[in-house]
């Protein structure tokens, strides 16, 4: 009985949808898809990146989940129980989540940065941000040690101290909190951004048939970043789901939840966008300087700091800024919880099969800490910026006997994100599938979804799936990666 012996259990099936749908919801959806919808063409991204969800994004979902309540152990245990020639990929997972996090929760620290310059500036002019501009500020306060430690510990600290009050007390208790506040905020900035002048501009960008993207980048670039940008979002590959799924009763039906998760992911995604693009838009239709839709990663913090602080300005930019980076740290707190607990399970299901009673407080406090540990050489160098500590890891490589491609890479950020995003998370989650789909037989996943005693309404399209369309379609996401790292030109 794992569930029940100290392990943990969600205490309603919206409590799970809720921290599911959150741990999705995170700066993958409010940086990320704005910024590579941006650069990647607008219209046609999003095409792309619904067609993948789709076909690929639920059967992996379904999976994950499927899996985790079956074993009713975190992402390591679960593969152990059930292939011991795939024992090894549930590490694969465990150290997505450990070095993602270690990143994570430094960017998260920099969005709890930004909405406190911005609240202090409603009260005092020049008191948030020493009156720099956008750019000058970013460039002064990533160099800045110091300051990265800090929020990156309070960061670090806020994600510990949820994890540490359980599934049903803590993270169930704080998404159920979150979530909705998370979604009345984006309306309100919703609403706002597509009110500007010129804002049509950016939702014609979104929403309007062009598939110029097609040439001027390729299709399979833009193909590769859509499905990058899926899979991380969805929180697949990492283990989240996995150990999310061990915590569900086996009265709930997995198949609607497998739907309903990259629905609501998807929804808050657009949501996102419109928020960010028609903002953008109205800016850029009004000329104001250094704002454009592919601004890339500084889209935001610092093309929309601008666009706050400059376009919008006065008490209602700041207003409207510090509403804006508040729901992004809250949702990316709602992320982090879930790459702690992926980690932290591991040892509670250790100390539980050893029929010990696990201390959840000081086993999340200590993996915590070493997450948090990790972390510092990411605040201390920069983003690359060759201060403070930085560092360029210029690692040699051979790659299909290629002597002379290396992977240099800028900053520890790039390195950790290399390990966790670029190879261990599409490679795990292709070897789930083949696993799903060809050793264990997709026969797995029904059994488990019909010990509800609810019959599986889709077996057909799910054996597809598994077999076919999702190794497939992660494949493109581990070559997009592998090419982006190491410069190799393929796409």
């Amino acid at each position: 009985m794992n569930k029940e012996n100290n392990r943990g259990q969600w205490a309603s099936n919206i409590g799970f949808l809720m921290a599911a749908v959150g741990s999705a919801v995170g700066l993958g959806n409010i940086w990320g898809f704005p910024y590579k919808m941006g650069a990647s063409g607008g219209f046609a991204f999003l095409i792309v990146y619904l067609v993948l969800v789709i076909f690929v994004g639920f059967a992996t979902m379904l999976g994950e989940l499927a899996l985790g309540r079956k074993t009713g152990l975190g992402v390591i245990g679960t593969y152990k129980v059930l292939s011991q020639k795939f024992a090894w990929v549930g590490w694969l997972g465990f150290l997505s989540g450990f070095f993602i996090l270690s990143f994570y929760s430094v960017l998260g620290g920099y969005t709890l940065r930004y909405a406190l310059g911005f609240l202090m500036e409603l009260f005092s002019e020049g008191a948030g941000f020493g009156g720099l501009g956008s750019g000058a500020f970013f460039g002064s306060f990533i160099i800045n040690g110091g300051q990265n430690i800090l929020f990156h510990g309070i960061f670090m600290a806020l994600t510990v101290l949820i994890v540490m009050g359980g599934i049903s007390s803590g993270i169930e208790k704080f998404t159920k909190v979150a979530m909705p506040a998370l979604l009345v905020m984006l309306v309100i900035v919703i609403i706002r951004s597509v009110t500007l002048e010129g804002a049509s501009t950016g939702l014609a960008f979104m929403f309007a048939p062009n598939f110029s993207a097609f040439q001027e980048l390729g299709f399979m670039k833009v193909l590769k970043t859509a499905a990058g940008q899926m899979f991380f979002s969805l929180s697949l590959g990492m283990g989240c789901m996995i150990t999310y799924g061990s915590y569900l009763s086996k009265n709930e039906d997995l198949e609607k939840n497998a739907m309903i998760i990259p629905i609501a992911d998807t929804i808050f995604a657009l949501m996102a966008g419109c928020a960010v693009m028609p903002a953008v838009g109205a800016f850029m239709y009004q000329g104001v300087e250094g704002i454009s839709f592919g601004a890339g990663p500084g889209l935001l913090f610092v093309t929309l700091h601008q666009v706050f602080s400059v376009g919008m300005g006065g008490f209602i930019g700041n207003l409207f800024g510090f509403m804006f980076y508040f729901l992004v740290f809250i949702a990316a707190v709602t992320s982090s919880i879930s790459l702690l607990e992926v980690c932290t399970a591991y040892f509670i299901d250790r100390k539980v099969q050893k029929g010990e009673e696990p201390n959840r407080k000081k086993l999340s406090t200590i993996v915590g800490f070493l997450i948090f540990i990790i972390g510092i050489p990411v605040c201390l160098d920069g983003l690359g910026s060759g201060v403070a500590g930085g560092a360029t890891i210029d690692i040699p490589a051979v790659v299909f006997g290629m002597d002379e491609v290396r992977m240099a890479f800028d900053c520890w950020l790039d390195f950790y994100d290399m390990i966790s995003e670029g190879v261990f998370m599409p490679l795990g989650a292709i070897l789930m599938s083949v696993m799903i789909g060809w050793v264990l037989k997709t026969g797995v996943i029904k059994e488990e979804i019909e010990s509800s005693g609810i019959k599986m309404r889709a077996y057909a399209f799910w054996d597809i799936c598994f077999k076919y369309l999702v190794p497939i379609g992660i494949l493109f996401v581990l070559i997009g990666q592998i090419d982006d790292f190491f410069g190799m030109g393929i796409f």
